[in-house]
């Protein structure tokens, strides 16, 4: 059975709630997930499993979570060849152009690492509350599935 980890930043709950939607369609693909809060994990726990999943959220004007930052760092010294990778959190479109900026570092710090993305970014404004949102997520979760399905 392929395996997935699913690590999530969150002040509001907001980027819980999308790390337990997409584990959600994971399991109901197939997929074994567990899922941890960023400041508990660690990078190399990426190495273990077929799919890492990262859901962060952007704080001001496009900064990292803080207590994700040793995580994020500790990615460039990790090798995630032959994985499938994807990034989808929350953002603030009150901020602009500064918008879900963290979802877009994290996606290039995990293609560094030599993960493969799995599927198209997904921001989501504040609170997945919407079927829409709800809707994006599961296609996202989906489509990484099938990738590792494939892999």
């Amino acid at each position: 059975m392929a395996t997935a980890k699913v690590i999530f930043a969150t002040i509001t709950g907001n980027n819980e709630d999308i790390a337990d939607i997409i584990a959600q369609t994971l399991e109901s693909e197939g997929l074994e997930v567990e899922t941890e809060e960023i400041s508990q994990a660690d990078p190399t726990e990426f190495e273990e499993v077929d799919l890492c999943v990262v859901c962060p959220y952007t704080y001001d004007e496009g900064s990292l979570p803080d207590e994700g930052l040793d995580f994020f760092e500790e990615l460039a010294e990790t090798d995630l060849s032959g994985k499938i990778y994807g990034v989808a959190g929350s953002g603030d479109t009150f901020y602009g152009e500064y918008y879900g900026l963290a979802i877009d570092k994290f996606d290039q710090a995990l293609a560094k690492a030599g993960a493969t993305k799995g599927a198209d970014n997904v921001k989501i404004n504040l609170a997945p509350d919407s079927d829409e949102d709800i809707a994006r997520l599961d296609e996202f979760a989906k489509k990484l599935a099938q990738k590792v399905q494939a892999n």
